[in-house]
């Protein structure tokens, strides 16, 4: 026997055995797959009120005929609807966008009016700083 009271040939072990561990992740896996659909989503219980402190406004409506004249109809004030010129049409816009900032225009133009026409009319209701400005469209 040597000196240091050890068999000659044994070495001690330096390498760690990890198939323990991973069957205890593969249980941990399984564990986690049955129980997740298990369990319910936190519900956000929200607050409700009784009405809207503001009326939703209704949209000041500009329609583009077949010969690029204008009108504008106020859904607010009746629907009726008046031929403006262009000038007419961005003073009266102004007036509503005045005692309401968020006032809502839509354009609806006839389905044979070129795009380009449309597409004047919103550049020329952006220039002046209106906002909310969409398409009228009529659904199938």
């Amino acid at each position: 026997m040597s000196s240091t009271g050890r068999r000659p040939g044994l070495q001690p072990m330096s390498n760690i055995n990890v198939v323990p561990y991973i069957d205890v992740m593969l249980v941990l896996l399984v564990i986690f797959m049955i129980t997740a659909p298990l369990m319910n989503p936190g519900q956000v219980d929200l607050p409700s009120i009784g009405k809207s402190l503001t009326p939703p406004v209704n949209p000041v409506e500009v329609i583009i005929r077949k010969d690029g004249a204008l009108a504008m109809r106020d859904l607010a004030r009746g629907g009726i609807e008046v031929p403006v010129s262009r000038d007419e049409l961005l003073v009266q816009l102004k007036s509503k966008q005045k005692r309401n900032a968020d006032q809502p225009v839509v354009i609806s133009a006839d389905k044979s009016v070129r795009y380009e026409e449309v597409i004047k009319v919103m550049d020329m209701l952006q220039q002046q700083q209106i906002r909310k400005v969409g398409l009228l469209v009529r659904s199938r």
